[in-house]
């Protein structure tokens, strides 16, 4: 299998997995924004998976700023996808625009 086709399938998986966790609690919750913070720090093993994912988020977005010339011109789209969904699904949208680049070239 292709390095482009595994990016292809985790970018699905990052975007499935992470919503079947948000949209029950959403329903629930609603957009509770002061909940949801409550709770994405309510102890030490939550925040620290909070902060990891925090700075993963900024390392994206300093990659997609190092790799612009070779994302093309959709190098915005893993940005939007890092805030609408998360690194789970951004960095493989950025590996996956990158890697056509990368194979005319290898």
């Amino acid at each position: 299998m292709q390095r482009k086709s595994i990016y292809l399938i985790l970018c699905v998986a990052g975007a499935v997995l992470p919503y079947w966790q948000f949209v029950p609690w959403v329903l629930e919750n609603g957009l509770n924004m002061s909940l949801l913070l409550n709770q994405l720090f309510a102890n030490r093993i939550s925040a620290f998976f909070a902060t990891d994912v925090i700075v993963s988020a900024v390392v994206v977005f300093a990659f997609v700023a190092f790799e612009r010339s070779r994302l093309g011109n959709k190098w915005w789209l893993p940005l939007v996808a890092v805030l609408t969904v998360g690194v789970s699904l951004g960095l493989p949208l950025a590996l996956y625009l990158r890697e056509p680049n990368t194979e005319s070239r290898a």
